[in-house]
């Protein structure tokens, strides 16, 4: 519903949207309104219809029923084709670009203008170099893709929307993979996109953003909106219990917790040109953060006590007991987990049922004679998945299927049916939803308070200030400093530390 507030017109309408698939109702009466030169946030939890509503803006799939407005005139919106004849552009988080193509290539690539059978590099280059200087950016419009950094490969993508003459521009968690320095020139090019008229729907998981960047949020839940509401008149809570649907009196539900005996000592763990030293010790009960500067070391040093990289030097204890770690196969038999950085990559097979990646590291508790049994792995499925709420309509479900949130639970539950006793967990919240994003911190306190150890990586330093005991802070692969108390420490703090 348009904003009465509003003395003009909105730019776009989308009213009564729905849209379902066998079994599920994705969209009930959706409905979005969005004006030029505005950034209006769209949140809600994983799966509650967000991405399925932008793909129908986008022309990717066909509504149920609903109308869809541009300029006050109903649009049809048939294919993507129709999408971008009528000005809309999505920046997907996995960005649509061919990495052996140049910039220029991509931002092109489709629509190259030719003379008498010829295409003018020289023009193109030249056009390019325009958009890149309109959006505020120097990047050669000659270098590969697969050579720039995600930051300026989402400029690409920025370029490449602007070149097709985009009013609308979606951007799907932009952020996510970004250093705090590329988050503030990325604020600053969607602060230029404004001030030329041009829309955006910024989708993110990070509410912080939301109050920085964004002059209206739309909340979405269960396929539903709930409300669209300006910004300014929002806080963090109600923003959160719109999401979810009820009240979460403490965003980090992380209990009082007392520490016992160290349990995973390491000592002088070296990697040339990554890691340097480092030695620290993780005790039973405890909820140790190591944080720091995108590449610092904080995620190799995962992976050496891990054993998916070989370390040059160093030594790993687990319960005084020194441990020969070389394969990932070494630590999970000697009880380390490893929820890694990136679950779709490294944690998951996602073309497998979510049945078989739950008992990849637990075979030899599903397998007698050499044969899987598939009733003793449902069964053990079944009840984590009740207990960690995982959305899943059944064990054969391809894990590719799950919103990002489930397929983190996923990575809990193979984990937990393991057993293990020291848990490392990477970025833990990484581009979840913040429902789930508190039933994890509920996890994670929980298995402290049954003495599990403890070792959370993590770049939101609200979250490493809410759910640890005690904060180590990397910084160009050493350990740059400790915080032995994370409840009397600042943001402030752990910066400084984190800079060298």
């Amino acid at each position: 519903m348009a904003d009465p507030s509003s003395p003009r017109a909105p730019l776009l309408v989308m009213e009564g949207v729905d849209k379902s698939f066998p079994g599920v109702q994705a969209l009930k009466k959706a409905r979005l309104d969005l004006y030029a030169g505005e950034v209006l946030a769209l949140l809600g939890e994983n799966g509650a219809g967000k991405s399925t509503l932008i793909k129908v803006l986008a022309g990717a799939l066909p509504r149920d029923t609903g109308t869809l407005l541009l300029d006050g005139r109903p649009v049809a919106m048939a294919s993507p084709l129709d999408a971008r004849r009528a000005g809309v552009a999505v920046i997907y988080q996995e960005f649509n670009l061919i990495p052996t193509l140049s910039a220029r290539e991509n931002i092109f690539l489709g629509r190259e203008r030719t003379t008498a059978g010829f295409f003018s590099r020289r023009r193109e280059s030249a056009q390019a170099r325009l958009l890149f200087d309109r959006i505020g950016v120097r990047i050669d419009p000659e270098a590969l893709c697969r050579a720039l950094t995600i930051a300026q490969q989402q400029v690409v993508e920025i370029a490449k929307a602007l070149s097709l003459g985009a009013r609308i521009i979606v951007m799907d968690e932009p952020s996510a993979t970004l250093t705090s320095q590329e988050v503030e020139r990325l604020f600053a090019v969607i602060r230029d996109l404004k001030a030329a008229g041009i829309a955006v729907i910024y989708i993110s998981h990070r509410l912080e953003e939301v109050f920085r960047i964004a002059d209206r949020a739309t909340v979405m839940r269960d396929g539903e909106t709930i409300a669209t509401r300006a910004v300014r008149d929002l806080t963090r809570e109600t923003l959160i219990e719109m999401m979810v649907g009820r009240p979460i009196e403490k965003e980090f539900p992380k209990t009082a917790a007392t520490p016992g005996e160290p349990r995973l000592v390491v000592e002088g763990l070296s990697r040339a040109g990554a890691v340097r030293g480092v030695s620290f010790a993780v005790r039973r009960g405890e909820v140790l953060a190591l944080t720091g500067l995108v590449g610092s070391g904080r995620t190799e040093v995962a992976r050496l006590i891990f054993g998916a990289d070989r370390r040059d030097a160093g030594t790993i204890r687990l319960d005084g007991r020194r441990l020969d770690i070389r394969s990932p196969r070494d630590a999970i038999r000697n009880g380390i987990c490893l929820l890694a950085e990136d679950r779709k990559a490294q944690g998951l097979v996602l073309g497998l049922p979510v049945g078989e990646n739950f008992s990849l590291p637990n075979l030899g508790r599903f397998s007698k004679a050499g044969f899987v049994r598939r009733r003793r792995e449902r069964e053990a499925f079944a009840v984590h998945a009740r207990n960690l709420r995982i959305k899943v309509p059944n064990a054969d479900t391809p894990a590719r299927n799950l919103s990002g949130g489930n397929q983190q639970k996923l990575v809990l539950a193979k984990w937990l049916e393991s057993n293990s006793e020291v848990l490392i967990f990477d970025e833990p919240t990484r581009g979840i939803d913040v429902g789930t994003k508190y039933e994890i911190y509920l996890l994670i306190s929980n298995l402290a308070a049954a003495g599990k150890s403890i070792l959370m990586i993590s770049s939101e330093l609200p979250e490493v200030l809410g759910m640890s005991d005690r904060i180590l802070v990397m910084h160009e692969g050493r350990l740059s400093g400790e915080i032995a108390d994370a409840r009397a420490a600042t943001q402030e703090q752990v910066l400084a530390l984190a800079v060298g």
